[in-house]
């Protein structure tokens, strides 16, 4: 398949929280993927409707009927990952996420295009009982991603095939997101996921890291819970998101890449 355009649902995750800016904007894995498939088609378009800190049901909301109306049939791939941020909340209600979830990639596949999903991570390398919880609600998460997947002929990136995903390098100072070495690393599997060029070395493992003094890593993480958990929580206490009043990179399918900005 030479798709002639790809549209990127979702959350932070597709958004390319990050990763370098480029135009203006996170650059992330989509915007990588969606260079090299510019290649293979003149007239290729993209879009990507995806905000951060959006629940699965704001992705639903707010990003489904438009992505569905830019669709041109099995040329178009859609991509689709949410539901994550709903994992994490303390009030996760699996019963409601799982099938929210389902019936919107249900809703995306009856549109005619291709669809890509997206595994969540389980095994991070984190211990504790927080580490064991997520992984287990990440596990059921993750059942119901490929069952629905199956069911729909959706293509499926799983990230927990490949232990290489599971390096904490590859994750920003936020420990939340993917830095702009983990971007790449996903752009290559998806990039091989539909049969484009990509760089086999993504597999690799990186080389032993350095084992950080202990006072240093206290540091560290002290920034961390200053810079990054205590707003996060703080957030949660107000019912408030990262992503409030704030609007997706390409809402509208244009001619991709954006030369005229380099």
């Amino acid at each position: 398949m030479v798709y002639s355009r790809f549209i990127a649902l979702g959350d932070s995750y597709t958004e390319g929280m990050c990763d370098e800016k480029k135009y203006g904007h996170y650059r992330g894995w989509a915007d990588r993927v969606a260079d090299v498939m510019a290649k293979f088609h003149p007239d290729f378009t993209y879009a990507n409707l995806a905000v951060r800190g959006k629940l699965v049901r704001q992705v639903v909301d707010e990003q489904i009927e438009a992505a569905i109306s830019q669709v041109s049939g099995p040329e178009t791939l859609l991509s689709f990952h949410a539901g994550a941020n709903d994992v994490i909340r303390p009030g996760y209600k699996p019963e409601l996420v799982l099938t929210l979830y389902s019936d919107a990639v249900r809703r995306l596949a009856a549109s005619g295009a291709t669809i890509m999903l997206f595994t969540v991570l389980e095994k991070t390398g984190n211990t504790g009982r927080s580490a064991k919880m997520w992984e287990k609600r990440f596990g059921e998460f993750n059942r119901n991603v490929r069952a629905v997947g199956f069911e729909v002929g959706a293509i499926i990136a799983d990230a927990n095939e490949e232990a290489a995903f599971s390096d904490r390098r590859f994750l920003a100072f936020d420990r939340l997101h993917l830095n702009a070495k983990g971007h790449e690393r996903v752009a290559q599997a998806v990039l091989e996921l539909i049969n484009l060029p990509f760089d086999a070395r993504w597999r690799d493992h990186l080389p032993p890291a350095r084992k950080k003094p202990k006072i240093i890593r206290a540091m560290i993480t002290s920034l961390w819970f200053i810079t990054f958990a205590l707003p996060w929580m703080w957030r949660r206490a107000r019912g408030k998101s990262s992503g409030d009043g704030r609007s997706c990179k390409y809402p509208i399918a244009i001619h991709w890449p954006l030369s005229h900005l380099d």
